[in-house]
């Protein structure tokens, strides 16, 4: 049976759609789709528009960005009407989302830089908010992901950019459905499956479209699912299990008095849904307040923007609880605080008089992260002075009568505190997801069961848990040596960073202080609160004060000693990074903690030592590895071991957990505690020998494909369905290994492919890649055209000029018999480095031309200077002689392109023709320019 094509998958689709009462309509270009959307504004805003007042109308519409656009979208627009009179113009009625009007079309035309035909549009009150592609079944979706990121750069601004209105992208091929938001920033990872409330997925295209497309639903997510996140001004859409989240709290709200909690795993947003949610609730009338409770941990740089992009000044990252007052005293209906200022607002007689007025309204209070903050005095204080307050917590780590801590109000579970579970999305569910990414764990020293492995160093970890043996100078150091050596396997050549988590600060500052005398290239630094208690000796994971307090420390009862220590600790980040910060100010020691958050995140920072902060809460998709010497259990390590599992990229395949303590029990009782008891393997990566298992297997198949590299050749001949194959086979091998070579027992001596086969194979993979690449200003539509090479899991950064000049001294040095193995090996090195192929001609002449004339290695590195010098002058006055250019503008072209490593812009490029071409000649001269400039750059400069 042959597979589904294209046309059938959109005929059935459309079908569908008519049955759920789309008005089916034909557009076939843009004055098509203009003349409808005139039609359809007039039908909604129940008035007629002449010619003039519709142009008005769409030059409105033509103007701002996406995201700019997007807000035009939610409002009204005032249209001075031919008489003078005013009229405001509706394009989407966000509050009663049912009625708008609700079209479908399919095979809209737009000529833009190519001509682009899109396969289904989803029309309400005439504007294309909705864009569905579909491949036929057996193609991967990633493939319709990639086709919708070249019509955004291709055709979706062209003529008054009607298409920048789409909200949602849908894409399928029909087995696997998946949806996101107008976001050019994204990658295929935050595409998202739609789920039921018990979150199953609904992959198959008929029953999406059922549910999602329903026409209510849809334009429900469009009007109330959406956030148009301020600061990086980009458009978010809920995933599934936060829209059941938000919708479950607000039924809550609306229909009960009761309290409740989400419990949706580390993550996986629960910020996001819980602004989501305030946003909606602050509209309810019969609320008076909304006021959502964060720790001070939490207010970092990054966060205090995103608050205020909800609510304009609601967060001043200061101690100012007079503001707090003055907010709840106002008509300020979404508050953001913290919980040590909302403490202090019911309590100090100073706001007893303006805070007692608020007693009987009725106000949902809303806690991120509530395990951490709410085992305290404070719920209770909130309970008694609020007496119609709603609580609903978010946690991703709940307290139950296993891992709950007592304090003096005795040990509280989190249903205790916010009575009954409103959602649940569990750590599970997010791997399931693709949401967050499992956790590869290693213990590192002498286990009884493991004999002769990598990660066996002697140091003793079964059954020590005496002071003396822990903070041995021996044991530390030769954990640190462990840690140097492999920290560039574990973070891709620190192309990622890491944290390490150590029980006291005492032993962290051992740590430093070995890292800082040991020669390595690495980044240290470190943060730890200097308050007497900052020690985890329960390492349960909840912090008094000074830690769920983040960077604030109380100055009452500090250690002098640690202060003393951190201090110098900041003197030597600030020479490292030019800053000024010091604990001598508690402003400036705030700022430090912001400053740090920032530099990890920027990858500025290879390794952050820690005690306590960071640990929970801190979010940086960079971060990949987390180095272990403290005993963590329950929510104390799912939350520790979660900074490592964000989603960024394919090279970034699982969290590394590198222990140097047994934790393989609490581990397991955590998982147990938090998924469930069979959930293991499911979190956890398998171990090394599985994926040498998987990695010989694929290689099975991609023989089976190509038993030679011979056979990668004839492929094209045989159809592009064998070169996709292929593609697909070797992208699999080169998955594997990038799984396989963070761990520290690999070797390919393991393996059944030997290294150069692996990266004879690799310069195939990349010539078609290259070819694809060339092939795609034709025409002809190629299925390859959107098949993703992921070339990130090729990409290496070591391999630079500094190293090919090393290679070839050691090619001039070589005997005579050695030196077409040692060529041989250079040009397949260069060829398997996507940065260098370009330069593979150059190395390659310079190997056969100049090499023989040299009689000094040492001279290697001045010649081959000269040389690039001189070819690149070469080929920079053939560019100009070849397309008849303006020399002195092209180098102007070229000098901005290299600085600020941005494309030239295309009238850029058009000023460097010496004659003015025609409009037509133009859209084939300024891009063939364009690309020899970008290729010059490439070869030249990019070293």
């Amino acid at each position: 049976m042959s597979t589904q094509s294209e046309a059938v998958l959109e005929e059935s689709l459309i079908k569908q759609l008519v049955a759920l009462e789309y008005e089916k309509v034909t557009i076939k270009d843009d004055k098509w789709l203009e003349a409808n959307l005139k039609t359809q504004l007039e039908k909604h805003n129940n008035f007629s528009m002449s010619e003039s007042e519709f142009k008005r109308v769409l030059n409105h519409l033509n103007k701002g960005s996406v995201f700019e656009k997007a807000m035009i979208l939610r409002d009204k627009f005032v249209l001075s009407l031919d008489d003078g009179t005013m009229k405001y113009i509706e394009f989407l009625d966000s509050e009663h989302w049912c009625q708008n009007f609700f079209q479908v079309s399919s095979q809209i035309t737009v000529d833009g830089v190519y001509k682009n035909r899109y396969d289904v549009t989803l029309l309400i009150n005439g504007l294309p908010l909705v864009q569905i592609e579909l491949k036929r079944r057996g193609l991967e979706i990633k493939e319709a992901f990639n086709q919708i990121n070249r019509y955004q750069r291709h055709s979706y601004a062209s003529n008054h950019a009607l298409f920048n209105y789409i909200q949602i992208f849908v894409i399928s091929n029909g087995v696997n459905t998946k949806y996101f938001a107008n976001n050019r920033k994204q990658s295929f990872k935050q595409t998202f499956y739609w789920a039921d409330v018990e979150n199953k997925n609904i992959t198959n295209l008929e029953e999406f479209t059922e549910v999602f497309l329903e026409r209510c639903h849809i334009s429900k997510m469009i009007c109330k699912y959406i956030v148009l996140a301020q600061v990086p001004k980009i458009l978010m859409i809920l995933r599934p299990y936060q829209f059941h989240a938000t919708e479950a709290i607000i039924d809550r709200v609306e229909n009960t008095n009761k309290n409740g909690y989400i419990w949706h795993t580390t993550g996986s947003g629960k910020t996001l849904t819980s602004f989501k949610t305030a946003q909606i609730l602050m509209k309810l009338p019969h609320l008076a307040k909304v006021v959502f409770v964060v720790d001070r941990k939490d207010l970092d740089y990054q966060t205090t923007k995103e608050f205020n992009s909800f609510s304009d000044g609601s967060v001043d990252g200061t101690d100012n609880t007079k503001a707090l007052v003055k907010q709840f005293g106002d008509d300020t209906k979404l508050i953001v605080t913290t919980i040590q200022k909302l403490n202090t607002a019911i309590s100090k007689k100073q706001y007893l008089s303006q805070m007692q007025e608020l007693q009987d309204k009725h106000i949902v209070f809303i806690f991120d992260e509530c395990h951490r903050s709410q085992f305290g005095e404070t719920h209770l204080a909130i309970s008694k002075f609020f007496h119609k307050n709603q609580m609903i917590g978010f946690t991703g780590t709940p307290i139950f009568v296993e891992n709950a801590v007592g304090n003096k109000l005795g040990k509280r579970t989190t249903a205790e505190l916010f009575d009954k579970s409103l959602h649940k999305y569990v750590i599970t569910d997010a791997i399931a997801d693709d949401n967050v990414l499992k956790f590869s764990v290693e213990y590192v020293g002498k286990y009884k069961e493991k004999a002769d492995a990598a990660t066996e160093i002697d140091i003793e970890v079964e059954n020590i848990d005496t002071k003396e043996l822990l903070e041995s100078d021996e044991r530390l150091e030769k954990i640190t040596d462990y840690i140097i050596a492999n920290h560039p396997r574990k973070t891709h050549s620190q192309e990622f960073t890491a944290m390490m988590c150590v029980s006291s600060v005492d032993m962290l500052t051992k740590y430093y202080e070995l890292f800082k005398h040991k020669k390595h290239n690495l980044k240290i630094a470190t943060i730890f609160s200097y308050s007497v208690n900052e020690d985890d000796k329960d390492a349960n994971g909840i912090y008094t004060l000074d830690e769920s307090d983040g960077a604030s420390v109380d100055e009452a009862h500090i250690n002098q000693h640690s202060r003393d220590k951190l201090e110098s600790y900041i003197g030597e980040y600030n020479k490292l990074f030019g800053t000024k910060f010091t604990t001598k100010d508690s402003q400036s020691y705030y700022n430090y903690y912001n400053d740090i958050s920032k530099k990890v995140r920027a990858r500025e920072i290879d390794i952050l030592l820690v005690v306590n902060m960071f640990l929970t809460g801190f979010d940086s998709p960079t971060l990949n590895t987390l180095y272990v010497d403290k005993n963590l259990k329950y929510h104390g390590l799912i939350q520790a071991f979660s900074r490592t599992n964000r989603i960024l990229n394919e090279k970034k395949s699982q969290g590394n957990i590198v222990c140097f303590r047994n934790l393989k029990k609490n581990t397991d009782d955590a998982i147990a505690l938090f998924s469930n008891k069979n959930a293991k393997e499911i979190i956890i990566m398998q171990p090394y020998e599985k994926y040498v298992n998987y990695f010989n297997e694929a290689f099975v198949k991609l023989t089976k494909i190509t038993p030679t590299l011979e056979s990668v050749d004839a492929l094209e001949a045989q159809g592009e369905d064998k070169v996709l194959e292929f593609v697909q086979a070797f992208r699999n091998i080169m998955r594997l290994k990038n799984i396989l070579e963070s761990f520290s027992d690999f070797k390919w001596s393991d393996l059944s492919m030997s290294e150069q086969l692996f990266e004879d194979y690799k310069s195939k993979y990349l010539d078609l890649y290259e070819k694809t690449k060339s092939q795609k200003e034709s025409e002809k539509v190629s299925i390859l055209e959107d098949v993703d090479f992921e070339l990130e899991l090729i990409h290496k950064d070591e391999i630079n000029v500094a190293y090919i000049l090393q290679l070839l001294t050691r090619y001039k040095d070589a005997d005579e018999k050695d030196k077409e193995a040692q060529k041989k090996n250079i040009l397949s090195i260069i060829s398997g480095q996507t940065h260098l192929r370009s330069k593979k001609e150059l190395i390659e002449k310079f190997i056969n031309e100049n090499m023989l004339h040299i009689s000094d290695s040492d001279a290697i590195e001045n010649e081959f200077e000269k040389f690039w010098e001189k070819e690149k002058e070469s080929a920079y006055d053939k560019l100009c002689l070849e397309e008849n250019l303006d020399c002195e503008k092209v180098k102007q072209v070229v000098d901005t392109y290299v600085y600020e490593e941005r494309k030239p812009l295309k009238d850029d490029v058009a000023k460097t023709l010496k004659v003015k071409p025609k409009l037509l000649e133009r859209k084939k001269i300024v891009p063939r320019v364009l690309e020899k400039i970008v290729k010059f750059v490439d070869t030249f400069y990019d070293f």
